[in-house]
């Protein structure tokens, strides 16, 4: 049990990387704050591994607030915050999106990282030190065309883990980053523009070294590594989970 004794508040955590993520930190003996803006599925997931349900539109300060105040009325402390909550345009000439499909990005991908810290850096500095992990990306660091303004958002969360993890050090909260290659989730159509045909994946998976796209379990392993004691003296990495695809 690595994560025994400990609280984790897990963004998007009602499917996809975040459900991984939020059933491997309980695996690992965490109570688990499932948050998303999807309630009925955070009620549903934390059903299943005996965590706390807390919808929140995370785009919003106020809900944001909230749902770290009923993490900790619920737990009484928090020492893990995973930011994996993400979005992205469908792939697509950079001119033909839109500017409400780019507030959304940015406003989930970005803004929402900027609410969180805002609401935990305190309680995890009164609690003696934490473990942020941020869910960044390859196309934060490799990016491809027709994904430009989410590679940007990507980016920003790949470097601003970096430089949080400078400014909360004397904290004694480590901050680090995954940035997982393309996986199996909701929004992979999105991220390759159309159906996944046999053809477009193969193309795909000839860019990946280890030929396969990444799972959630591979992501929730990478993130219960870094939120555990074992990690306690990594801050600052952005973790690419790529089977190779940044080389």
């Amino acid at each position: 049990m690595r994560l025994q004794g400990k609280v984790a508040l897990v963004t998007g955590a009602a499917s996809g990387f975040g459900a991984g993520i939020a059933e491997r930190f309980a695996a690992e003996g965490a109570k688990v704050a499932v948050v998303d803006i999807n309630g009925d599925g955070a009620r549903a997931k934390a059903a299943e591994i005996g965590g706390l349900a807390v919808a929140c539109d995370l785009t919003k300060g106020a809900e944001v607030d909230r749902a770290v105040a009923e993490t900790l009325a619920d737990f009484g402390r928090l020492d893990i915050v995973v930011n994996n909550a993400g979005w992205t345009h469908r792939n697509k000439p950079l001119l033909e999106v839109t500017e409400d499909e780019f507030d959304r990005i940015y406003a989930i991908n970005v803004k929402a990282i900027y609410w969180m810290t805002r609401a935990t850096t305190p309680i995890l500095r009164d609690g003696g030190g934490g473990s942020v992990i941020n869910i960044g990306s390859t196309a934060g660091l490799r990016p491809r065309p027709g994904l430009t303004w989410y590679n940007g958002s990507k980016g920003f969360v790949n470097l601003v883990s970096k430089s949080m993890a400078v400014e909360l050090a004397p904290m004694k909260i480590r901050v680090n980053c995954v940035a997982p290659v393309l996986g199996q989730t909701g929004l992979t159509e999105d991220f390759i523009g159309g159906a996944m045909t046999p053809e477009r994946l193969q193309g795909f998976l000839n860019t990946i070294p280890l030929g396969r796209m990444s799972k959630a379990s591979d992501i929730a392993a990478a993130c219960v590594y870094l939120a555990s004691d074992e990690a306690e003296f990594i801050t600052g990495v952005v973790l690419p989970v790529d089977g190779g695809r940044t080389i």
